[in-house]
């Protein structure tokens, strides 16, 4: 078999894999095996086609990086609004209890039950109005709400 068909093959199951993974980085990669399968067409020998492949599947997978399709800067799944809806709700906290070098801390009634919640660092421990920027496991980690 030649050359540019083993180069097709292996793009092709590439392709076939990532249809079962969903990642883009192994169609990117496909394009490089791609490239090397059409530089195999045109005659040159193996190193020829093993750095035009390596060259486009490199320079294809930093573009897809770049690109709006790449990892994306994540928050933490406890700051996270859209895995916790509890996150930027308000509650109301009528008493502080403090110990020396320890975070204020309260008890508080939200949604029908009773929580413990914690006063994020830079919080002013007096009563009022709050929003729930952290869940730490069954605590509730707020800030003062801006007035």
């Amino acid at each position: 078999m030649a050359d540019w068909a083993y180069w097709f093959a292996a793009a092709g199951i590439l392709v076939a894999v990532e249809i079962f993974t969903g990642t883009f980085y192994l169609l990117m990669l496909a394009l490089g095996f791609a490239a090397g399968g059409v530089v195999a067409l045109a005659g040159p020998g193996i190193a020829f086609q093993l750095i035009a492949g390596g060259i486009v599947g490199a320079v294809a997978t930093v573009l897809l990086k770049k690109s709006r399709y790449g990892p994306k800067n994540r928050r933490s799944p406890a700051h996270d609004p859209n895995v916790n809806l509890d996150i930027g709700k308000t509650l109301t906290v009528s008493e502080w209890q403090s110990a020396p070098g320890a975070p204020s801390q309260a008890r508080v009634s939200y949604r029908g039950t009773m929580w413990d919640v914690e006063l994020g660092s830079g919080g002013q421990p007096r009563s009022g109005v709050f929003v729930i920027r952290e869940v730490r496991a069954n605590r509730l980690i707020v800030e003062n709400a801006s007035e």
